[in-house]
């Protein structure tokens, strides 16, 4: 048992020096301008493809949705629910609707989603700014606190994200998190051998 323990430990450390050095890398390749490569301006493909109406329902807007917040056809940004967001498995991308009722009601819809691709990672606890995102192959995504909360993710957890199958992108939906039973934090290892 004290083996299965130690080794959960350093895949927990090994986990967290990856993510330490992707950040590092992904900080340098911008202050240097070689980034690898700039996710899609959100705010050019929502004012080419939205649209904003008044309707008998309310006044509507169509815009696109950057991972946390849709953006309108006028750069205007509307805050999405997590929760809805969460559930809907919304991808950088996706082109929603909003309706904005008589009343002040804001209801969201998923009109056009993009086509995706499914990752397999690992759910991280970035100690940095206390957020949990997850490392697939060589990427770090964000991801909403919502989902890891509803999967009852914990750090090690292994994680199947869906992002935009044809652009880069920096936030990623949650579509189901395996449990490792196992899991030990980086906070509580025994290092002594």
């Amino acid at each position: 048992m004290a083996n299965i323990k130690k080794i959960k430990d350093l895949e927990a450390l090994v986990y967290n020096l990856e993510l330490e050095l992707k950040k590092t890398k992904q900080v340098l390749g911008e202050l240097s301008g070689k980034s690898s490569s700039e996710a899609l301006n959100y705010s050019l493909k929502a004012a080419e493809f939205g649209k904003e109406f008044d309707s008998d329902e309310g006044l509507i807007v169509e815009g696109v949705f950057n991972g946390q917040v849709m953006i309108g056809p006028d750069g205007k940004r509307y805050s999405v629910p997590a929760n809805y967001a969460s559930k809907s498995k919304l991808v950088e991308g996706d082109i929603l609707k909003l309706t904005i009722t008589d009343d002040g009601s804001f209801i969201f819809k998923q009109i056009s989603p993009v086509e995706r691709a499914r990752l397999v990672g690992h759910l991280i606890k970035d100690k940095d700014t206390n957020t949990f995102v997850v490392l697939a192959g060589d990427k770090i995504y964000r991801v909403l606190m919502a989902s890891v909360t509803y999967f009852k993710g914990e750090e090690g957890d292994e994680v199947v994200i869906l992002v935009p199958k044809d652009n880069d992108s920096a936030w990623a939906a949650i579509e189901n998190i395996i449990k490792n039973n196992n899991t030990a934090s980086t906070d509580d290892l025994d290092l002594s051998f």
